[in-house]
């Protein structure tokens, strides 16, 4: 797929409305509500007996939020976070490789990605705030060679420009944000407070939005290209995750779960019609592009772990 010219057809233009929905959550149930929750956590003996845990998992969704405000960032405005925002213990000025403005063509894409790009940057703020000092610092990552090597390794063959178009774009998007809603339905279980929970909840939720948008507008262009790629980057991260956690666009989707196929599949569910869920160790598995892997692909030099990091994995597997 060199320089992306299997994807470079026009996007059709949507049908219909993609962003009066997700408007409307953010209205009633944004970060306002989230930190509003967050700020009323108490310091009681059974909150500091398991701080390290939700510290953890906080830390452990700042990195993926870095590595999604920063592509977004990319892709709309041509640079990244300010370094107002990517500093905190660990590994300090990790830099970003990669990454340039989309010449979007397709103003409902723009605009999308635009609002997207809003959000993922608002998660870093709210995650950072909530952290206080014990924050993480941006790790290392990679925007450049590692949508190459990912695509390649779900079977698609030459290179891969993220952000050679709308279509590139939106494949890119379709990486991460399945992820995130994964990411989050996984680690739900293991927190303890409560108001870290309805704030994870409802990042939860905006993540869920965000896939379910990029899903309709992959969908609407009707390529069988699209779609079957999309299938492939599903394979794949089925494969590292070791689990049928995941379904592509359409026909395309995995079938590791033995469900029925849908002829839209905007939503991917297990049997239960419920959403997919990953421990940390297999959010990392795919993001690191390896099973067990402890560095690779988006994060080349491994996340910024932070405080109890090692035994959360421990605790879920990893």
């Amino acid at each position: 797929m060199s320089d992306n010219k299997d994807l470079e057809a026009a996007i059709a233009k949507p049908t219909i409305d993609l962003e009066a929905g997700r408007r409307a959550f953010l209205k009633t149930a944004g970060m306002g509500t989230a930190l509003a929750a967050l700020a009323a956590v108490g310091s009681g003996e059974a909150q500091a007996a398991t701080a390290d845990y939700d510290v953890a998992i906080l830390n452990f969704a700042l990195n993926l939020e870095y590595l999604e405000a920063e592509f977004y960032q990319r892709a709309v405005y041509g640079v990244g976070l300010p370094s107002s925002l990517t500093g905190g213990i660990g590994t300090q000025g990790g830099g970003v490789r990669g990454g340039s403005k989309v010449p979007f063509k397709n103003s409902v894409v723009q605009s999308l990605a635009a609002e997207i790009a809003n959000d993922e940057k608002n998660h870093v703020i709210f995650l950072k705030n909530a952290l206080g000092s014990q924050a993480v610092a941006e790790p290392v990552i990679s925007l450049d060679s590692s949508f190459t090597a990912l695509a390649q390794a779900a079977g698609i063959p030459g290179t891969f420009n993220p952000y050679a178009d709308d279509t590139s774009f939106l494949l890119a998007a379709y990486v991460f944000e399945d992820v995130g809603t994964t990411a989050y339905n996984g680690a739900a279980p293991f927190i303890t407070n409560k108001s870290y929970l309805a704030a994870a909840a409802s990042i939860l939720a905006v993540e869920a939005y965000h896939a379910a948008t990029i899903r309709t507008t992959l969908f609407s262009q009707q390529n069988g290209t699209v779609t079957g790629i999309t299938g492939l980057i599903s394979n794949l991260r089925a494969k590292l995750s070791q689990a049928a956690d995941d379904q592509g666009i359409g026909a395309s989707e995995s079938t590791l779960d033995g469900g029925f196929p849908s002829p839209v599949n905007i939503t991917p569910t297990d049997p239960n019609g419920l959403v997919f869920a990953r421990t940390p160790r297999q959010v990392l598995n795919v993001v690191y592009g390896g099973i067990g892997a402890s560095s690779g692909v988006f994060f080349p030099n491994g996340a910024n772990g932070g405080p109890g990091f090692n035994a959360l994995l421990k605790a879920t597997g990893g």
